[in-house]
C-alpha cells in the first residue's frame, strides 16, 4: 500500500493528513513533507494519523527526526491517532512520553501542552 499526504493550515498549526502505511519503502516520502514544511518556516506541526494502517520502526524514526527538527525551532509536533495497534507501538517503544498525542484534529490544534 502507498502513503498519501496532505496538509492544511488550521489556526497556527500546519496539518499533515497521513494516509496508508508508513514503512521503510514510504517514510521518505514523509521526511521529505516534514523537512519541507519546517524549512518553509512551518513550526507547529500536527500528523493526523487516523488514516495510517501500519507504522514500522522506519515511520517513528521519522517521526522522532520531525520532533527534532521543529524543536530546533522552538516548535512542537504533535500527533493525532485513536488507533489501539498503533498506540500500543507509541506506548512499547516509550514514545508516548515524548510525542503529545491526541484523539483528533481539534484536541492537537487547541492544545497547550
Amino acid at each position: 500500500m502507498d502513503l498519501s499526504l496532505s496538509t492544511r493550515t488550521v489556526g497556527d498549526r500546519t496539518v499533515v493528513e497521513v494516509g496508508g502505511e508508513i514503512d521503510v519503502y514510504t517514510a521518505p516520502k514523509l521526511r521529505e513533507q516534514l523537512v519541507e514544511l519546517v524549512n518553509d518556516g512551518n513550526y507547529h506541526l500536527v500528523v493526523d494519523m487516523e488514516g495510517v494502517d501500519f507504522l514500522d520502526s522506519t515511520g517513528l524514526g521519522v517521526l522522532v527526526g520531525g520532533l527534532k527538527r521543529v524543536r530546533a525551532h522552538e516548535g512542537s509536533l504533535r500527533l493525532v491517532c485513536n488507533q489501539e495497534r498503533i498506540l500500543k507501538i507509541f506506548r512499547i517503544t516509550g514514545l508516548t512520553k515524548v510525542f503529545p498525542i491526541h484523539n483528533s484534529v481539534d484536541d492537537a490544534v487547541s492544545a497547550t501542552d
